[in-house]
């Protein structure tokens, strides 16, 4: 396993410092524009400083700001019993040296990405989305995806490259608001001419504006492919820690299907998610500019894995489906003969919930992660109290009967899971809508 992530370390690599040679190129041509003859150097400079200070946040902050931006609140065993034992299942089928922490996002849209520099300090965050409309199997092959992620150490390598994807983005739009703006390029072009090097000047002006425009596209497009090849190995991954390719395949599907966007997504965090958050903002991307593969390729992959769960079994559904030659998992995971038996489906406790239960299910796993707390009276009727009601007592609005609140804490969470198994069709009130 440790060849295979090296050696996919190496590939992408070399894709990295194609980043970095548009950032150098980039910063070269803008300062050569501004401040001939010697300005070249010094946009270097700037340019690497820019990156310098971006990666040292991303690296020792990239982490808490990823899930700061996105709403995630960490939880604990107690909270979400399943998630966490799912998450420790992965764990130990990985080798992973630390469990990662846990945290969920309160939004309706089924998603989660994983986080963090290293293995140690990892953590995988779920949507309440995701909790209320999947089963077990389905979110222990998302959980093996995002563990995937981590082991296979995509998480910071991708987080230095969006890093680097926004210094370019930040360069390109100084130089282009500056020239809109100040009208600088005309002055200079005309303080030049005088010397006789305005000619020159004036090249070096539009190879320099048309890279400014062209720059951010190409690194986007970089970024993009890393990401999507990561996408590939990681679903691999999560087969063979699993054995049950079909739980992945059905969450993609589920995930896939969904109609509701995550807000706290944006274009340089939309690769670190199991699937494109941003596919319900309006944006029709083809398959060059998409941060993932196809869902439909993937699940397809997925479920043509029925000779076993292994690398090469991977690699053969991959290239049966999309008719490519191309390997996606590094030869040295393709060396590995070792079969890996796929494994029955788990057992199902209960019938699948209907369109509104789930909504129920999401809308209350949502309240839990603010703190609200949920009450249940003699009479039958469940109550969900705000975290700003401050009182010691609320009395039930079917019975009269007086209901002891309780701090805010766990037990709130996992009163809000308890209540998610009752009767869908018990009477309820304004109070709990």
């Amino acid at each position: 396993m440790w060849e295979l992530i090296k050696q996919n370390q190496r590939k992408s690599f070399v894709l990295f410092i194609l980043m970095g040679g548009c950032l150098i190129l980039l910063g070269y041509l803008i300062g050569s524009a501004y401040a001939p003859p010697d300005g070249g150097i010094a946009g270097v400079v700037v340019a690497l400083a820019i990156w310098m200070v971006l990666s040292l946040i991303s690296y020792f902050g990239g982490d808490s700001i990823m899930l700061g931006v996105s709403g995630a609140k960490e939880i604990t065993r107690d909270m979400h019993p399943q998630l966490y034992n799912v998450v420790e299942e992965m764990k130990i089928a990985g080798s992973l040296p630390t469990m990662p922490k846990i945290y969920i996002i309160d939004s309706p849209a089924p998603n989660a990405f994983a986080t963090g520099r290293k293995p140690e300090t990892a953590a995988i965050a779920v949507t309440a989305g995701l909790l209320a409309r999947v089963n077990r199997d389905e979110l222990q092959g998302v959980v093996a995806h995002e563990m995937s992620h981590i082991l296979n150490r995509d998480v910071l390598y991708m987080t230095f490259a969006g890093v680097m994807l926004g210094a370019i983005a930040i360069l390109s739009q100084v130089f282009l608001r500056g020239m809109w703006y100040s009208g600088h390029s005309s002055s200079r072009y005309r303080s030049r001419s005088s010397s006789g090097r305005g000619q020159g000047q004036a090249i070096i002006m539009i190879v320099a504006l048309v890279f400014a425009i062209l720059a951010p596209i190409m690194a986007r497009l970089l970024y993009f492919a890393i990401s999507r090849k990561r996408e590939y190995l990681a679903d691999a991954s999560a087969a063979r820690l699993t054995r049950y390719p079909e739980g992945l395949a059905s969450a993609l599907e589920k995930i896939s299907d969904s109609k509701d966007d995550l807000p706290s997504a944006n274009a340089i965090t939309a690769p670190l998610y199991i699937v494109n958050p941003l596919k319900n903002k309006g944006m029709k991307l083809s398959d060059l500019t998409s941060t993932h593969p196809p869902i439909s390729l993937r699940i397809k992959i997925l479920r043509g894995m029925a000779s076993g769960a292994g690398y090469n079994n991977y690699q053969k559904a991959f290239s049966r489906v999309t008719g490519q030659h191309s390997t996606i998992i590094p030869s040295s995971g393709l060396k590995d003969t070792e079969t890996v038996p796929l494994r029955a489906a788990g057992t199902t406790e209960a019938a699948p919930p209907t369109a509104k239960d789930q909504n129920r299910q999401v809308g209350d796993l949502i309240r839990a992660v603010n703190q609200f707390r949920f009450l249940t009276c003699t009479c039958g009727l469940k109550i969900k109290v705000p975290p700003d009601f401050t009182q010691a007592a609320f009395p039930c609005p079917g019975c009269g009967a007086s209901l002891a609140v309780p701090a805010v804490g766990a037990a709130t969470f996992a009163a809000a899971l308890h209540s998610l198994t009752g009767t869908p069709n018990q009477k309820r009130t304004s109070s709990q809508r």
